[in-house]
């Protein structure tokens, strides 16, 4: 790749995550007050998801310019950053679990119609340049699309709710969600690894 085609793909890039970032941003704040106002463990761990991948594209936009070993530490300390969701998530489950209400299933629909739709977005824009920044693009486009799949469960979730009304299809999405992050955490240490054997051989 010459030097002209490496800036065009780093302009891409620069644009998708810089999108990403204010809409992880604007749709967290959103998500995290309906997630308290009718006490959903699954709405508050894809809100504290959405700050995750906030912080996530800030950083990988901040590490365009660093180079390749740089980047594949910055991928480590990424896949760090991925864990930090699954302690506030593992303490409003146990909140639910003491007392185990269901949340109001119209707002959590609608809600999660919404992260859908941002989810999604974010997924396609990061999925055509997720091979331009190494560990650092991959973080932010599985971040993304791991966040599609949570918006399905939620969505999930609260049609169970409808015809069921119990707090635990709502708590079991907030576990699984938190699951998909550990997931994500390990792929993207894995490729961060990787690089780093790569560029010392």
């Amino acid at each position: 790749m010459d030097s002209g085609n490496e800036t065009n793909a780093d302009g891409a890039l620069r644009r998708a995550v810089s999108w990403a970032a204010a809409l992880n941003l604007g749709y967290f704040a959103i998500e995290c007050a309906v997630a308290r106002s009718i006490g959903s463990v699954a709405l508050f761990a894809d809100s504290i998801d959405f700050l995750e991948d906030t912080a996530l594209n800030v950083l990988v936009l901040l590490a365009l310019g660093w180079q390749p070993r740089q980047r594949s530490r910055l991928g480590v300390l990424l896949a760090a950053l991925l864990l930090l969701p699954g302690g506030a998530t593992l303490w409003t489950a146990w909140q639910k679990w003491l007392l185990p209400l269901a949340p109001a299933a119209l707002p959590l629909s609608l809600t999660a119609v919404g992260a859908l739709a941002v989810n999604l977005g974010c997924a396609a824009m990061l999925a055509r340049v997720r091979h331009v920044g190494g560990s650092l693009s991959r973080a932010a486009f599985l971040s993304a699309r791991n966040d599609v799949w949570a918006s399905l469960a939620i969505l999930a979730a609260a049609a169970v709710s409808l015809a069921w009304h119990s707090a635990w299809p709502d708590l079991a999405v907030g576990l699984a969600i938190m699951g998909l992050s550990l997931d994500a955490a390990r792929e993207i240490y894995c490729s961060a690894r990787d690089e780093q054997r790569g560029r010392s051989r």
